[in-house]
């Protein structure tokens, strides 16, 4: 008689991927997926803005006229013509670049995670505002980076705060969105940030400046990048994307680093993935040429859809709700007073056919489970009435 044995277990997930949650955000955005439900909770640009004719246009030309090179292996680094045409618009916007300052990335969310295996070892510090980029949080968990927060008012990370935590907690790196942060919509700035590359300079920091938001301003004046003032040269990455401003499907992101540290990235990349589809970034390439239009257009219709969430948020937001007034990109923060809880909310809300996200996941430590966040790019000015209706009913229920 033949006696055969159970299967030995098979050995554990790495230990990161068990303490590391999944993204809540696209959690939300699989419960609220219904058409009926208005949904102010994705951070997703709006799709029949798409400049579907122009886009498709390039990838024809690119297909026609070098299908050899656009359907080949590329270099890790970036295709020459985007990463140049990229150069001269970032020096444009005040910060001389050159080509081979950057390394073009799987959007920027991938040039985060190249970061986080060029810089980080499990254990280091990692300071982030508060509330921070979600995603952020992600990637920086997954590093087994420990993760804390520096005090922010509303015009970001308190500069005392911030050299109380350096000169204490001896930080690798500084992760900020300074130009209409994801999750609460706010502008850092210039002497704040003057403040952030003067404490980064003093102490040995490395500053994160991720900037996919910036050239979605509605009002206001251009606040420089960190990257350009004194004593953050040569300490600061700055990221961008293409998926706000041409199409997230793309998956195109970029990233400007010191020469040392970029190196690092592209060998992590290498790993990661060899590089970023070719025919994606040469038809990118070719977009460069019109998409200064093609923003001005989007920034029209996302200002409108801004100013009607704020025409209405009186009417639909408890008394004694507080909010702010972004002075572009996609989102607006909003604070409900005690003892609203707007974790515990939010299934009564999408009862009602509308949906916004917590703010607590955008939190590292001590979340403020009263605030929310509300994506206003997506729908019209007559859906965001009519949401912000039904957000009224499912708070007051």
């Amino acid at each position: 008689m033949t006696v055969t044995s159970a299967p030995a277990a098979l050995p554990p997930l790495a230990a990161r991927t068990r303490t590391v949650g999944g993204s809540p955000v696209r959690e939300i955005l699989a419960v609220t997926a219904r058409p009926e439900v208005i949904n102010f909770a994705g951070g997703l640009p709006a799709p029949e803005l798409f400049d579907k004719e122009g886009i498709a246009a390039a990838f024809r030309a690119v297909l026609e006229e070098s299908p050899e090179r656009a359907l080949q292996y590329s270099t890790t680094e970036g295709e020459p013509a985007l990463r140049a045409g990229l150069a001269a618009r970032v020096s444009a916007q005040g910060l001389p670049t050159d080509a081979d300052d950057l390394l073009i990335t799987t959007g920027s969310q991938q040039a985060l995670s190249l970061l986080a295996t060029a810089l980080i070892e499990p254990g280091d510090t990692v300071l982030v505002e508060s509330p921070c980029y979600l995603a952020a949080l992600q990637v920086f968990g997954l590093a087994g980076a420990r993760v804390l927060p520096v005090p922010c008012d509303e015009d970001g990370v308190d500069p005392a705060a911030l050299e109380e935590l350096v000169r204490a907690e001896r930080p690798k790196l500084l992760y900020l969105v300074p130009t209409f942060q994801n999750p609460t919509g706010r502008t850092m700035p210039a002497a704040r940030r003057a403040a952030v590359a003067t404490a980064a300079a003093r102490h040995g920091l490395w500053i994160v400046e991720d900037d996919p938001y910036g050239e979605l301003r509605y009002d206001g004046d251009r606040v420089p990048w960190i990257a350009t003032l004194p004593g953050a040269e040569d300490r600061t990455v700055l990221l961008g994307s293409f998926s706000k401003v041409m199409a997230p499907g793309l998956r195109l992101g970029w990233l400007r680093a010191p020469a040392g540290l970029r190196r690092a990235c592209a060998v992590a990349k290498q790993a990661a993935d060899l590089h970023t589809p070719t025919v994606n970034q040469l038809a990118a390439a070719r977009y460069l040429d019109v998409l200064d239009g093609h923003v001005a257009t989007v920034r029209t219709v996302y200002g409108a859809r801004r100013d009607a969430m704020l025409a209405g948020l009186p009417d639909a937001l408890p008394a004694g709700s507080t909010w702010n007034r972004p002075e572009g990109g996609m989102f607006l923060w909003a604070r409900l007073p005690e003892p609203y809880d707007t974790t515990a909310l939010l299934r009564r809300v999408v009862e009602q056919g509308v949906a916004y996200v917590p703010g607590e996941p955008f939190y590292a430590t001590g979340p403020d489970r009263s605030t929310l966040r509300l994506c206003f790019v997506t729908q019209t000015p007559k859906d965001i009435e009519e949401g912000l209706r039904r957000l009224a009913k499912g708070l007051s229920s």
